[in-house]
């Protein structure tokens, strides 16, 4: 039976709201909606192509830590205020996730705040070892 286990970015929202960056469970891990903060300094970087690079620096970190890379990302869902957002991100999203080409959504809502300008949200499968 595998354990389920939780990552953590370290950020101070996961333990005030309670929930974790990623859960594994099984071969599957699951990465929460995850925004353009630097979650070392704490900072939120300025403009949507900057943050979604963030965004993909936040989720290779926890998906490295649960034994995955982005390689690995089976399904992503991008979730942008702005519809005129969405177009400059797609050779960030390409750069990350041009070798797995997950089956992918897009959504337009508004996120935690204005100044968040993209939320990004994946599922991966663990490598098979062997």
């Amino acid at each position: 039976m595998t354990e389920r286990r939780l990552i953590s970015s370290g950020s101070r929202f996961e333990e005030q709201i309670g929930y974790s960056r990623a859960v594994v469970d099984g071969d599957h891990v699951w990465v929460s909606g995850t925004t353009g903060f630097d979650y070392k300094t704490m900072t939120l970087r300025d403009g949507v192509v900057a943050q979604a690079t963030q965004c993909f620096e936040n989720i290779a970190a926890a998906l490295a830590e649960a034994g995955a890379s982005l390689d690995d990302v089976v399904r992503v869902l991008f979730i942008v205020p702005h519809r005129a957002d969405w177009e400059p991100c797609w050779p960030v999203v390409k750069r990350y996730l041009g070798r797995a080409r997950p089956a992918s959504t897009l959504i337009h809502a508004g996120l935690q705040s204005e100044a968040m300008l993209i939320e990004i949200e994946v599922t991966a499968r663990l490598p098979k070892k062997g």
